[in-house]
């Protein structure tokens, strides 16, 4: 049941006398954003296959984050066995 012209003047007149001037911004700023999150509540129950998709995403990067730290622990590994292998080629040469 939309409301015509002369119905909703009437109607804000009216919320202006009870309500005043200076509170009637702020309460439409606040119903503003009770419809923006009333929408957006409804387009997440709506469409869940955005929901899925920011899950695969999010266990994608969990497979890098822990492929990288594999590869770090790998270079670790490399570099405290490459200062032996200097240590020992430095022993040989002494004696």
């Amino acid at each position: 049941m939309p409301f015509h012209g002369p119905e909703l003047i009437i109607i804000l007149v009216i919320a202006l006398l009870i309500f005043g001037p200076k509170k009637l911004p702020e309460m439409g700023s606040s119903i503003g954003k009770s419809i923006k999150e009333f929408k957006k509540g409804m387009t997440e129950l709506t469409e869940p296959k955005e929901e899925k998709e920011d899950t695969s995403a999010a266990a994608r990067l969990e497979a890098l984050e822990r492929e990288i730290a594999s590869k770090k622990v790998a270079a670790n590994a490399r570099e405290a066995e490459q200062p032996e292998v200097e240590v020992a080629s430095n022993e040989k040469s002494v004696d």
